[in-house]
């Protein structure tokens, strides 16, 4: 009997484990300095608004929460860009589960590209760095976004 109970809680352990959220983070390109950012919010970021500045480089991003406006039922699954690794970020693409993508800025200079490192996972929020004239790094925050009980409906945003 004791052995059975043994087995027992080592299997509902191991299920305990595998049932965990799994989050990676995507390093950070451009190691500049600045004031730091990070995006904030409930639910599945269902959009992003960029705004660049004439010079080319990011100052400005708004994030959708919760809000099937932009995104339908779709999952940011894919961030990728260019940058100068003395200065800033140039280009910026995010991807979508459903193969929809918003490309912004100038392609040129040395590409990245960050993904979750789990499958089923999606952007949870970006950090980074940014001073008046742009963004001076970037990283992204993946894991799994519970769905049940979001309305979808709120349209919550953060900007920065």
């Amino acid at each position: 009997l004791s052995s059975l109970h043994c087995l027992s809680v080592l299997l509902a352990s191991c299920l305990a484990m595998s049932m965990k959220e799994p989050y990676s983070y995507s390093s950070a390109v451009v190691q500049g300095g600045g004031t730091p950012f990070a995006s904030s919010g409930e639910g599945r970021i269902t959009g992003v608004r960029v705004w660049e500045n004439i010079n080319y480089y990011y100052y400005y991003y708004c994030y959708y929460y919760n809000s099937n406006t932009y995104t339908g039922d779709g999952a940011i699954v894919q961030v990728s860009g260019k940058y100068n690794p003395r200065n800033y970020i140039y280009t910026l693409v995010f991807t979508t589960n459903r193969g929809h993508s918003l490309l912004s800025g100038q392609p040129k200079h040395v590409s990245f590209n960050f993904y979750p490192a789990h499958m089923g996972n999606e952007l949870r929020l970006l950090s980074g760095c940014f001073n008046g004239a742009g963004i001076t790094s970037i990283g992204v925050h993946w894991g799994l976004v519970n769905m049940e009980g979001d309305g979808n409906s709120t349209g919550n945003s953060t900007s920065y």
